[in-house]
């Protein structure tokens, strides 16, 4: 098979890589994954400039915001404050932190990510995630990266834990290592979507605990997940790690619920 090359006028032949892109191509038009409108590449993981532009759609979490959970407040807050919600509270965690707002898209992307295996969107998510907890996570020494497992039965349907992948992303940039061994999920607790901050906590008060016995004294640890929304999951892990001894845990995620 051979082509015409538009310079020359010559034809030329069609390579493997040539045909490689035709099937890509039919398999992964270029086209956004999320309006199915605007032309968008793999390298651009399936998302157009539009969608990513669109007012909105990507907001960073900038102060002021709650110093313990990351909750963004609107307006001159110039003070750290604790936000009436973690007040007198054990959160699990010492801070909070996340790359940017759940908006409407960014909540899009994840769904797909998670439940549609749409993994091309897993290097937009993690850039995210390695953008904004970078610079902070370099002021400081880590021990390890600790991500929200999954139950076993859930990682096989999902055929992956996104928390993992954006894990180790998060670690390959920063050098921290990721301890994807020190946790595990040992109750497969129904969705936390639909269930109030109350609710969620007493979903997952039960659902974690260490792989094996081991101690952690005064170890500094990075909780990472995807989204945080009441908190309720992450601060399940930090407690099983703070009964470890760990010293102090940090979440990390790519999106904060408000």
């Amino acid at each position: 098979m051979s082509g015409i090359d538009e310079d020359s006028g010559r034809k030329v032949g069609w390579g493997w890589r040539s045909w490689a892109g035709v099937v890509a191509s039919l398999l992964y038009p270029e086209v956004c994954e999320v309006c199915g409108e605007e032309r968008a590449t793999a390298r651009e993981s399936y998302l157009c400039v539009k969608c990513r532009s669109a007012p909105g759609n990507l907001v960073p979490v900038r102060a002021p915001f709650c110093d313990r959970c990351g909750l963004p407040y609107a307006g001159e807050i110039t003070a750290r404050f604790v936000c009436s919600n973690c007040a007198g509270m054990d959160q699990g965690f010492d801070s909070a932190r996340a790359a940017v707002v759940a908006s409407r898209f960014v909540l899009e992307v994840v769904h797909r990510y998670k439940y549609g295996r749409s993994t091309w969107l897993e290097p937009f998510l993690a850039q995210l995630l390695v953008d904004a907890a970078g610079p902070f996570l370099a002021a400081g020494k880590w021990d390890a990266l600790v991500p929200v497992p999954l139950h076993p039965v859930r990682e096989r349907e999902r055929e992956f834990n996104q928390s993992v992948r954006l894990a180790r992303r998060l670690s390959a940039s920063t050098g921290i290592p990721c301890r994807g061994d020190l946790v595990r999920r040992r109750v497969a607790t129904g969705s936390q979507a639909l269930l109030d901050r109350g609710q969620r906590a007493k979903n997952v008060a039960h659902a974690f605990a260490l792989r094996r016995p081991v101690r952690l004294e005064g170890w500094r640890v990075v909780v990472v997940d995807d989204v945080l929304t009441t908190g309720a999951t992450t601060g399940a892990v930090g407690r099983v790690l703070r009964r470890a001894g760990v010293e102090t845990v940090v979440v990390w995620t790519v999106a904060r619920g408000v």
